[in-house]
């Protein structure tokens, strides 16, 4: 748990403090003492009794009692300081920067769970070890730089790596991006980047508490309790962006079927990101520009006006905003007009809004002021101002500045003569505003945070799931796939429309089940995993000497034990499948169906429980989906239907962990009709 003492101490003692400054504990020592912390500092050097000027302690037991012990010796001492810090000085919390524990060698990781077990007794909260430290508004505990100038109004950063912080908060310092907490985790032995986000949420204050969160994770170890605050965090109006670091798998896991194949932990990772209404970036520049987006009022629609003195750039922002699905609409009409009658001739008010090379502060207020009052349709902002280097451009900044200050609509600038104008950037990003200097990496911001909906609500359940059934007909399975009867009957329980199918597996039990399925009907071999790779589909067959024909050819195909037969049907082929995934539960994915779901790659991932509205969207994310809707004379299918039977899978496989994969493909559709036309699903325990 994270305590008062981890988080506004009234007394710290720095293990390790030194009067050398490029060491570790000289630093931590330096920074803390030249910051804003108030309280008490002592210093602990058994070599040392003066440490920069102050008093310092060769023994623990002739320091006075201390809340908040900073580590920084040599990981085989650290076992016995916190021990005896937690013993007999009353610390209840601990920061460890040294390296050496489970990031090392086993040994080390022994000695990281003994100081855990000590601070689990003594209820003492744990950071580290292996990190850098952690910035409060109360003090500055870290041994490296930067250190910004820590602002109530600025983002909480927490990092599961001290160097990535350090490098994220030197994108952010330059762009302006103001912070509030910092809190590099390290090991996370006993406190993760989850339980610094529990913290936050549960400590939440409308009125004093950030509302923009910056997450970086290497691992993700609790993704429940992620999901969880995250979401509450949203609710009470705050924005979260976060990194998850190493996407991809290490090597091609080996799985049966298309969802085993296709799924991966990243795909767990989007799902649960996009559950929460977590922002997921892939950069630090581009999780740096999304929390400085997210720290300007909200942007009430997709609606944005350029104005801009240089017409590249206006055009690659637009480019950026399009491939986001934003919108930077043509402006006419007589205010445009009157607009013109204010700037030079040449420029141009269509939008963008081109001021040209010479535009001055007193044009580019007219542009903003119209842009706020008159044209209604603009709902943001983006002023594009550099400078040739003919004239300083102090004034144009402040009279953007000043604009930012009353304009209702946000206004995002792109200052990019970060050189040229240099002390005039300077200047605009002390008043606390922030500096896009580089307009496509605004524009994809700008795309991602506008795209990111909110968390869905609650899911509900569907009438008509018999959960006992299918436990039961679970648990009476061996591991493996389940038998195509055994599916029907699970298919039946969920209240999921399936084609009726028959089994044949000798001549005569062929000859009366075809006539009972009737002409043109569909054959696969039963037995065999991947049917289409083997020969074992035979579409279309509409008499008995190509029935005989396909039957026999089936029976001799290896691991056969019999041939499925079901009526031929017609329609658009859907796909959904579903795969467990350890942390995380079930992922479900759906897509067009077929023999194309590998191919297109064209599919949707959701993290179980889904909504009706989560599944309303991933169906509407699909490439595919206007030819769903139907298209160009053709038919479409039953959205809602498709919906339905997306919440249904993800409430049987919220019951059922034993469930490793399942796929439904394909489903076919037409108008309201949505049935399985083949499945399978393999049980692992």
């Amino acid at each position: 748990m994270i305590n008062r003492q981890l988080i506004n101490p009234e007394s710290i003692v720095v293990v390790g403090a030194s009067n050398n400054i490029s060491k570790p504990g000289g630093k931590l020592f330096h920074n803390i003492r030249s910051g804003t912390y108030k309280g008490s500092l002592y210093s602990l050097n058994p070599k040392e009794d003066e440490i920069q000027g102050l008093p310092s302690y060769r023994e623990i037991r002739d320091l006075p009692p201390t809340e908040l012990a900073f580590l920084a010796v040599p990981a085989t001492l650290c076992t016995s300081v916190v021990r005896e810090l937690a013993e007999t000085k009353g610390t209840r919390a601990f920061i460890i920067v040294s390296a050496g524990f489970s990031e090392e060698n086993s040994e080390g990781a022994e000695i990281e769970k003994e100081i855990v077990e000590i601070c689990r007794k003594h209820d003492a909260a744990l950071i580290g070890p292996n990190c850098i430290g952690v910035m409060t508004p109360a003090y500055q505990g870290v041994f490296t730089l930067p250190i910004p100038n820590l602002d109530p109004q600025g983002c909480d950063f927490i990092s599961g790596s001290g160097a990535t912080a350090v490098f994220i908060m030197e994108s952010g310092l330059q762009k302006g991006l103001r912070f509030n907490h910092v809190f590099s985790v390290g090991n996370s032995a006993q406190l993760g980047v989850e339980d610094v986000l529990q913290h936050l949420d549960e400590t939440y204050s409308e009125e004093h508490s950030s509302r923009v969160k910056m997450l970086y994770f290497e691992t993700i170890k609790d993704p429940g309790r992620l999901l969880r605050h995250a979401t509450s965090l949203i609710g009470k109006g705050c924005q979260i962006a976060a990194i998850k670091a190493g996407t991809t798998d290490a090597g091609s896991r080996a799985a049966s079927s298309h969802t085993g194949a296709m799924a991966s932990s990243d795909m767990a990772v989007d799902a649960l990101f996009r559950k929460a209404g977590i922002v997921r970036c892939y950069g630090r520049e581009e999780l740096t520009t999304v929390a400085s987006v997210m720290l300007h009022p909200p942007l009430k629609g997709r609606n944005l006006a350029i104005i801009t003195h240089a017409g590249g750039p206006a055009v690659m922002l637009t480019d950026q905003l399009a491939k986001g699905d934003m919108d930077v609409p043509n402006l006419e009409g007589p205010k445009v007009d009157e607009l013109l009658t204010h700037l030079y001739p040449g420029s141009s008010a269509s939008n963008p809004i081109d001021l040209l090379a010479t535009g001055n502060a007193e044009q580019l207020g007219k542009c903003i002021d119209y842009c706020e009052h008159f044209f209604k349709e603009i709902d943001g902002i983006v002023v594009i101002f550099g400078t040739p280097g003919l004239a300083p451009v102090f004034d144009v900044y402040e009279l953007l500045f000043q604009k930012m200050q009353h304009c209702s609509k946000p206004i995002y600038p792109v200052l990019p003569s970060l050189t040229t104008a240099a002390r005039e950037v300077e200047a605009f990003l002390s008043h606390g505003t922030i500096n896009f200097p580089d307009e496509v990496q605004l524009g994809e911001a700008l795309t991602l945070v506008y795209g990111t909906e909110a968390p869905a609500g609650e899911a509900s359940i569907p009438e008509g799931i018999d959960l006992k059934t299918i436990r039961e007909l679970i648990d009476r399975s061996e591991e493996g796939y389940l038998a195509p009867d055994v599916i029907q009957k699970f298919l039946d329980a969920a209240g999921i429309s399936r084609v009726t199918e028959e089994v044949a597996t000798d001549e005569s039990s062929l000859d009366r089940l075809a006539h009972q399925t009737g002409f043109p009907l569909v054959m696969k071999v039963v037995g065999p995993v991947h049917k289409s790779d083997v020969g074992g589909v035979a579409l279309g067959i509409d008499n008995d000497i190509d029935l005989m024909e396909h039957f026999q050819r089936m029976l001799r195909i290896e691991g056969a034990t019999g041939v499925l037969l079901q009526p031929m049907l017609e329609g658009i082929e859907l796909f959904v499948g579903a795969k467990y995934e350890p942390g995380f539960g079930h992922i479900i994915l759906c897509g067009l169906g077929g023999i194309y779901v590998e191919v297109m790659r064209d599919m949707a991932t959701g993290l179980v429980p889904l909504s009706m509205t989560e599944a309303g969207r991933m169906i509407r994310s699909l490439k595919g989906f206007k030819i769903l809707e139907g298209m160009r004379g053709e038919p479409g299918i039953n959205i809602s239907a498709f919906e339905e039977i997306l919440v249904r899978l993800s409430v049987v496989l919220s019951d059922n962990d034993h469930i490793a994969e399942l796929d439904l493909n394909p489903l076919m559709g037409r108008g309201d009709q949505l049935v399985v036309v083949d499945s399978r699903i393999r049980i692992e325990r």
